[in-house]
């Protein structure tokens, strides 16, 4: 490209600060420090995208994740301008993407690029001024009028002569321009001939391969994070390594399971296809305000505790749990793991009960209240007697040493997921520092934020750099609210906030889980599997328990308070199980790589209030097959209610022209169908709710 013209995108310069010995100096010195130093280029390039909001952290993304970058590009005047964003990878390697205008009226250009190597990327938008298409526009209105003909063919033949001496083209391209610039001064040449000379046949495709342009502008640079899949693509399975194996002896006492029982439910996980098995903290647990069942004030002797009431004599944070095995049975519980291609996610919970060694070693990690008693753990009205907050205000450095070295501690044992349980009740910049520390060291270790808090505090956490997120999936019921929240995730706040749509936990059970049965089972597990790339699911589901305790969002007799043994082959043998029906959807999740992405859902309309209707489509170019994919979910909300209406598809968004008309096939029951723009259903809560159709290439 020629007559470049880099764009300037140093900040305004900064009043100087020296003075001068005499007065002439100083009044100098006064204009330069007064001197503007312009921040933008000859063409403007604004609102990049991807970017966090604040541009004060990198974007994120994940290997293979297609990420579509944009930027607003305009230019004075009626001129025909272009555009490319330019990628350098962490290896060095640079990408060039061309980019398209999707809204003229706006000067919105986008291009999608797929990232592949992890580590930062950076990038830039490139703009300029096409020449030759600005001399198209202008002569295709004038030559057929006859105004001006001889000198806007004139105007295109010192265009072709100056590209002719563009060293970067072709052998025989100069030649070629020489040679047509010659034959637009004919003017004896009819125009319609010299015309044609210039825009079919070769000298059209060689300007195509290389535009004629001019004032070629870079926009600001940019970083893009790229970390590693499971960071942002995944299903997790949450258990208790307690429960499995847990023996009730005749006395009312319990033998606990152990990392060695607990090993013989992994080959069951993977079967169902899970990739992350997260299970909840590992360390010994206080006595001292233990709670009991059902989150009772009171324990009795068999009763397990809490394992979020960390520490006792047996040792803090960076123990194991005596009654779970040895450090070495850890190490081998990891170990069985990985040869089933299972990841272990490890829940680090930043308190202390009562007993925790630091009480007595590290007392300014707490609060004392006046009357000098170390203050408890309060959500009014619920308190947590067996747990003691931290303070990070008494001891910054002091304390943010000691968790820095637990989380080492499990770094090396060869933990490299944590799920942090309520990091909203930390200073955020407490985790913009361990993150960043971690991560320098450790690249490839993950941190899940499980905060339900509000919205700053729950973006704040992903901006300063949480792989993934908890969500308020859970609460979202509704067409209107599923829909409005989707949107959210995947156009708002994608940039940086990556959601984990678990469709419960240990202690979140929804009144449509308590109250909707099977069916709403399979509908919540179908839209978190197939809405957004991670998903997950907390023991027993597959079960379908569904016995509130009274008054509350949690289990009746909650495993997070007591043993909780399963009886897993009596289920599977009496097909009470949905096993089979969430092995299908980790299935799919994995033969479709448009599920594994979270920009490119796209709602349609289902006439029907209680239909939701979603598709996610991702071309040829990206899915590594050579052939597109498009899924289409359509989805009965109502766990009570048959339900029969008309969904209406917007075909170019799942990459067909309107008027099309194409089989779909159903992942889940095997039916096919012929559909169109405007397609019928009818979904029954006791057969299948959802349908999860595959749009099937020709």
């Amino acid at each position: 490209m020629a007559d470049t013209q880099a764009a300037n995108t140093g900040r305004s310069a900064t009043r100087a600060t020296g003075s001068g010995t005499r007065a002439g100096q100083g009044r100098k010195s006064a204009r330069q420090a007064d001197r503007w130093r312009p921040v933008l280029g000859r063409i403007p390039i604004l609102d990049l995208s991807p970017q966090q909001p604040d541009d004060l952290w990198p974007a994120k993304s994940f290997a293979g994740e297609v990420v579509p970058f944009s930027a607003t590009v305009f230019k004075e005047g009626h001129d025909v301008i272009d555009a490319a964003v330019v990628l350098t990878a962490p290896s060095g390697r640079t990408v060039r993407r061309p980019m398209v205008q999707v809204n003229p009226g706006l000067g919105r250009w986008t291009a999608s690029v797929q990232v592949d190597e992890v580590g930062s990327w950076t990038w830039h938008v490139d703009a300029w001024l096409d020449d030759w298409g600005t001399w198209l526009h202008d002569a295709g209105i004038k030559i057929p009028a006859g105004i001006d003909v001889d000198l806007m063919f004139e105007e295109a033949a010192r265009l072709l002569e100056r590209a002719a001496e563009d060293a970067g083209r072709g052998d025989e391209a100069p030649a070629l321009f020489r040679h047509t610039a010659a034959s637009l001064r004919e003017s004896d040449t009819d125009a319609g001939t010299r015309w044609s000379i210039v825009t079919e046949g070769r000298v059209a495709d060689a300007i195509a391969l290389a535009p004629i342009s001019s004032l070629v502008t870079s926009g600001p640079t940019r970083t893009l994070r790229v970390e590693r899949l499971r960071a942002g693509y995944g299903s997790w399975y949450e258990f208790f390594p307690r429960s499995e194996g847990a023996v009730r002896h005749d006395d009312g006492s319990w033998t606990s399971g152990t990392f060695r029982s607990a090993a013989q439910r992994l080959p069951a996980i993977a079967e169902m296809g899970f990739d992350v098995v997260y299970i909840p903290p590992v360390n010994p647990i206080g006595r001292t305000n233990r709670k009991g069942p059902n989150n009772t004030l009171t324990a009795g002797p068999n009763d397990p505790g809490s394992p979020y009431g960390i520490g006792s004599e047996a040792g803090g944070h960076d123990a194991i749990h005596p009654d779970l095995g040895t450090e070495q049975d850890f190490l081998d519980f990891l170990e069985a793991a990985g040869r089933l291609h299972l990841e272990i996610a490890l829940d680090i919970a930043l308190q202390a009960s009562p007993d925790h060694p630091w009480v007595t070693s590290h007392p300014e990690f707490f609060t004392t209240l006046a009357d000098g008693t170390i203050a408890y753990a309060e959500n009014p009205p619920k308190k947590y007697q067996d747990i003691y907050p931290l303070n990070f205000d008494n001891d910054p450095e002091g304390s943010y040493a000691e968790m820095r070295r637990v989380f080492q501690t499990w770094i090396d044992r060869g933990v490299h997921i944590f799920r942090i349980d309520n990091p909203h009740t930390k200073p955020l910049g407490f985790w913009e520092r361990l993150i960043h520390d971690v991560n320098a060291a450790h690249p490839d270790v993950i941190f899940l934020a499980e905060a339900f808090t509000k919205p700053p505090m729950m973006r704040g956490l992903a901006k300063v750099g949480f792989q993934q997120s908890y969500t308020y999936f859970t609460w979202r019921n509704t067409k209107r609210d599923l829909t409005d929240y989707l949107i959210e995730l995947s156009q708002e706040t994608a940039d940086y906030m990556r959601p984990n749509f678990f469709v419960n936990t240990h202690d979140i059970l929804t009144p449509y889980l308590q109250f909707g049965g099977t069916a709403a089972y399979k509908i919540r597990a179908a839209i978190a599997a197939t809405a957004v790339p991670t998903w997950g699911v907390y023991s027993g589901y597959e079960l379908v328990e569904n016995v509130a305790r009274p008054g509350s969002e949690e289990n009746i007799d909650n495993e997070k308070y007591e043993y909780r043994p399963r009886d897993w082959a009596k289920a599977a043998m009496l097909g009470t199980t949905l096993a089979p029906y969430l092995a299908r959807l980790n299935g799919i999740r994995r033969h479709h790589p448009a599920l594994g992405q979270l920009r490119n859902i796209h709602f349609h309309w289902a006439e029907s209030d209680d239909v939701l209707a979603f598709s996610k489509h991702l071309d040829a170019e990206f899915t590594g097959t050579g052939s597109s994919d498009t899924i289409i979910v359509v989805a009965n909300l109502d766990p009570h209610g048959l339900r029969e209406t008309v969904v209406h598809l917007d075909l170019p968004q799942i990459g067909r022209l309107p008027g099309d008309t194409f089989t779909v096939r159903d992942l889940i029951s095997g039916a096919q169908w012929e559909w169109g723009s405007d397609d019928f259903v009818r979904l029954d809560p006791y057969a299948e709710p959802v349908h999860i159709l595959s749009v099937e290439e020709r």
